[in-house]
């Protein structure tokens, strides 16, 4: 496995339980901005075996990337409600679960 492919991996497995992130997001924490597209692909080819919180990577607009009403996109609504995630339909506000939109709440589970 490539080293690039390794971080973006890394940083994906990153993303706290009640968060999300975007493609772009997770493409700048892996070193690789401007490779969103790169996220989505890798994601696609998971190695086997390696368990990924792949439901909380989202568009850059918080919008479920899969189509709507597909089984995929049943699956992620389910995980991320499961984690306490708002989707409302199919988006997440990223201004409350975003990885970045509140500091404190990001490293220590709480605002101030």
């Amino acid at each position: 496995m490539q080293e690039s492919h390794a971080r973006v991996y890394a940083a994906i497995a990153a993303i706290p339980r009640g968060r999300v992130a975007s493609y772009g997001a997770i493409a700048v924490r892996a070193g690789l901005p401007g490779r969103a597209r790169l996220v989505g692909k890798l994601l696609g080819e998971t190695p086997e075996g390696m368990e990924l919180p792949w439901y909380r990577v989202l568009r850059a607009s918080g919008h479920i990337a899969l189509p709507p009403g597909s089984r995929g996109f049943r699956e992620q609504c389910r995980l991320l409600r499961a984690e306490g995630i708002d989707v409302v339909n199919g988006r997440v506000p990223l201004s409350r679960f975003g990885l970045d939109a509140d500091l404190d709440r990001a490293l220590w589970g709480m605002t101030l």
